[in-house]
């Protein structure tokens, strides 16, 4: 039996201490035309599941949490239930759209079936179509469900032949079994850590150095229990979702980056800050310092590990400087911010912890996730995470994707989050709000898009500078 990993057990958790909240994450891959049918659709998929074997599998929970829960094979493998249809209302531009976004990713999903949906969705302007891709965060994280862009999709207009398919599935677990194999996996525990200390002190100056990083990433962690400055962007949510989008060129992107000597995700970052500094203004806040503070999840995956189900990340917790109004000096603070969480050990600190959960007993994992989701404290007000997407362009039964828009869910009390996914030459960001206490997401979106605009403009101003003469 493959056990859910605590982190991707968590995302289950989460969902079972907060009604109101559904952590699937998806992304919408808007198609030229035409479109196909559903049956042609649900084909296509039938002929790709032996590459992605978590579409084949369904959650099973261990009884009274005495393991983390396991995989399961899902005999009914029935894949035109996971395929649906539905249709934009004239004139099915962008706003129609994210309406039908957000209304798909507020339902949570069955739990009783593999963890994953397709939407077809037609009538978009110009003959085109979407589709709307929707798994579990406990199933991927943002790298690979972006993969299964790869996986399920074609990298050019010739569609490949259905995969081999030998699949047979394994007779599922009764209770009983799986409560006496979370009782053996409990007694062996002590045994596995031991080893696991063993090999670490086989080499004293690695651990030391780990040791080092871990503990000033956990003192680095321990000042982020200070709740961040009351706004409005933080407090109770419903079950209901609000969508919106915002883009900017690639290109533009890059040549920001080399005219001010930062990265692609300095960029972005600094870009939603700028939103948000504009979101706090319109609603008549003052944008303090510590008004902001953003989970950012950092990517654990190395090379050739990208199509791999599961959830391998860490995270940092800057404070986005909203109170910087002008946006070169904004740029920079964002930059020096999250150099300083590196270098403070926090990624380092955030995947240590996560592997130390993992040889952990998993009834107290289980208790530590349920305490932790209900700290009365506004620590997190909004996450910002950044997928890199396909560079080149994929496509599905001959037809080309024109673009990829992402969703990132919300939970507890964060009201907004924003999603940032980078695909054949265009950054879209995707904005998910709680759609009664964030009715105004399209004014963070608008001011991400000036915030891009106007770094364009510092860049322009400070590359017309001449160089400086030299003489001898």
């Amino acid at each position: 039996m493959e056990r859910l990993t605590p982190l991707s057990a968590a995302f289950l958790q989460v969902e079972d201490e907060d009604a109101n909240s559904s952590l699937a994450i998806a992304s919408t891959g808007v198609f030229e035309g035409p479109a196909p049918t559903r049956e042609e659709f649900a084909a296509h998929i039938a002929g790709r599941l032996p590459l992605v074997r978590r579409f084949r599998q369904r959650v099973r929970q261990v009884p009274f949490d005495l393991g983390a829960p396991v995989w399961v094979d899902d005999p009914d493998d029935d894949v035109a239930w996971h395929v649906r249809a539905t249709s934009l209302p004239a004139p099915g531009g962008a706003v129609e759209l994210h309406r039908v976004v957000a209304r798909v990713m507020s339902v949570r999903m069955d739990r009783d079936r593999p963890l994953w949906e397709y939407w077809l969705v037609d009538g978009l302007e110009g003959g085109r179509w979407a589709v709307i891709q929707k798994v579990h965060h406990c199933m991927v994280d943002g790298v690979s469900g972006a993969e299964l862009y790869h996986l399920v999709f074609d990298d050019g207009p010739q569609p490949r032949p259905p995969a081999p398919d030998d699949w047979e599935p394994q007779l599922e677990p009764t209770s009983l079994a799986l409560a006496a194999q979370a009782v053996i996996d409990l007694t062996l525990t002590p045994v596995i850590d031991l080893r696991a200390v063993g090999s670490l002190l086989a080499s004293p100056a690695q651990l030391a150095r780990r040791a080092l990083v871990t503990a000033r990433g956990a003192l680095a962690y321990a000042a982020s229990l200070v709740p961040a400055t009351s706004t409005s962007l933080v407090g109770p949510i419903g079950t209901r979702r609000r969508y919106t989008t915002a883009t900017a060129s690639m290109s533009d992107v890059r040549v920001i980056r080399s005219a001010l000597g930062c990265t692609v995700n300095d960029v972005a970052v600094a870009a939603i800050t700028g939103g948000f500094r504009d979101l706090l203004l319109s609603r008549g806040e003052e944008p303090h310092a510590h008004a902001v503070r953003s989970l950012v999840p950092v990517s654990l995956r190395t090379t050739g590990e990208e199509a791999v189900p599961d959830n391998r990340v860490s995270m940092m917790l800057p404070y986005l400087p909203v109170d910087v109004a002008d946006p070169v000096q904004r740029l920079a603070e964002v930059r020096r911010r999250i150099l300083d969480a590196v270098a403070t050990g926090q990624p380092q600190a955030g995947r240590d912890l996560t592997s130390i959960a993992r040889h952990e007993p998993f009834p107290p994992v289980a208790l530590g996730v349920r305490l932790a989701f209900h700290l009365p404290q506004r620590l997190i007000v909004t996450v910002t995470t950044n997928v890199p997407g396909p560079r080149q362009p994929v496509f599905v039964l001959g037809r080309r994707c024109e673009q990829i828009l992402p969703f990132v869910p919300i939970a507890d009390r964060v009201r907004i989050g924003v999603a940032i996914f980078s695909y054949a030459g265009e950054l879209t960001f995707g904005v998910t709000g709680d759609h009664d206490s964030a009715p105004d997401v399209g004014v963070l979106a608008d001011g991400i898009a000036a915030a891009v605009a106007e770094l364009l403009r510092a860049t322009a101003a400070v590359r017309s500078v001449p160089e400086p003469s030299v003489t001898t």
